[in-house]
């Protein structure tokens, strides 16, 4: 019997490091299949892909991913929780997947998974630390992080797991399947790389940061033993037209101009933005025109440098408390970016084991007949998204590629 393998990521850009989590997955899984549910022009932390998520969905399928599915930008922007739960929703709702394999700095199933059963539980003791970590000031994951060491009676087994960013995501990953009483079996293999913001290399194997901040660089011999060949050579070709995409400065004076235009209530309105951060948030928009100074002004113990770059995202795209809330709600539609001859083979099992599942293979199609108003709001943020992204490009500067460019097939 065939087994099918998921696989959650974001490939900005697709490096060795992945390639080799793509092979050792299906290896140990011994599966025959493997779908990829991929962000799309923007990440998790808050900054922009370097190449838009046709190329890379390209690249994954040149190096044995079968079927690229888009994770809505609702998601693909989120917190870690919301950013996991909307890949396993999406997932789960397949019917035919049997294992998700995700990276981690440190691969124990079983710790993760206590972990994730205490933050799925919550139970009073350890709401109770957590309570107490936030009055400290701290920033809310160093406040889980403390309150579950406390629970944990400082088990210094636990420590390192708690504060690496990989393993975080991989506790929300195991979260949402005990949520949605999944049967996909989760696996974690071990990061070759180093630390997710290291910016050390070795041999061919860096981190995506990495590997981003030598482009930048123009270091392209470094960038070449790093990543696979067409990958690379993707990426020159991108930078040949002029559509990379190196950070999210690229749109800096957009976002500053959004920010001295909106109201501190409007403000208030975007997602994480609390406990009247508003009002620090347009004081530094009026006093400066740069991502960098502005995150400096506005960062503090309890406000990470990452959740103001989401904040700056959320402002970018439009995107509020409201529209993340429905997120939750909505059981998302698979939207389809590309495939090879066994995906297209796996679109129609997923056809048939799940009938009511929106499907998308044409987005044209999909706004004429949909009735849905949740999926209109998540499919005009992930539109919107695009045609905000292709801003940024040095040529070809077009908007609606969502409507114009065909799914990518091998």
């Amino acid at each position: 019997m065939n087994k099918v393998l998921g696989i959650v990521a974001e490939y900005n850009p697709f490096h060795n490091g992945h390639l080799y989590h793509i092979n050792e997955s299906k290896k140990i899984t011994g599966s025959t299949y493997t779908v990829a549910i991929m962000s799309g022009n923007f990440t998790q932390r808050g900054d922009t892909t370097i190449i838009n998520k046709w190329s890379r969905a390209e690249i994954a399928l040149k190096n044995g991913i079968d079927l690229v599915i888009e994770l809505p930008v609702l998601y693909a922007i989120s917190s870690a929780e919301n950013f996991a739960d909307g890949a396993i929703k999406i997932l789960n709702s397949l019917n035919i997947v049997n294992y998700i394999s995700f990276g981690a700095e440190i691969a124990d199933i079983e710790r993760l998974n206590t972990i994730a059963e205490i933050l799925n539980n919550e139970p009073k003791k350890y709401k109770y630390f957590l309570v107490k970590e936030l009055q400290k000031g701290l920033s809310y994951p160093k406040a889980r992080e403390q309150a579950l060491l406390s629970y944990l009676n400082n088990d210094k087994n636990y420590l390192n797991i708690i504060s690496s960013p990989n393993n975080i995501l991989g506790i929300e990953y195991l979260k949402a399947l005990k949520k949605y009483n999944s049967n996909i079996e989760p696996i974690a293999i071990p990061r070759l790389e180093k630390k997710h913001n290291d910016l050390n290399y070795s041999n061919n194997i860096a981190s995506s940061t990495t590997i981003r901040n030598i482009i930048r660089s123009q270091k392209f011999d470094i960038a070449q033993k790093l990543m696979p060949k067409f990958s690379f050579f993707n990426i020159l070709k991108n930078i040949e037209i002029g559509n990379i995409i190196s950070d999210l400065c690229v749109f800096e004076h957009l976002i500053i101009y959004k920010l001295r235009t909106m109201s501190t209530y409007e403000i208030s309105l975007l997602p994480d933005v609390t406990e009247g951060l508003e009002f620090l948030i347009k004081k530094a928009a009026n006093s400066c025109n740069n991502i960098k100074e502005f995150i400096n002004i506005v960062k503090s113990k309890r406000y990470t440098s990452t959740r103001i770059n989401r904040i700056l995202l959320y402002a970018l795209l439009n995107v509020y408390k409201s529209d993340i809330d429905l997120s939750k709600k909505v059981q998302p539609y698979i939207r389809v970016i590309g495939f090879n001859k066994n995906g297209k083979s796996l679109i129609s099992q997923i056809s048939k084991s799940n009938p009511d599942l929106n499907i998308i293979t044409s987005v044209k199609k999909f706004v004429e007949n949909n009735n849905n108003s949740y999926l209109k709001i998540m499919l005009d943020k992930d539109i919107g998204a695009t045609d905000v992204y292709t801003i940024g490009y040095n040529m070809n500067s077009v908007s609606n590629l969502d409507f114009t460019n065909k799914i990518i097939t091998i």
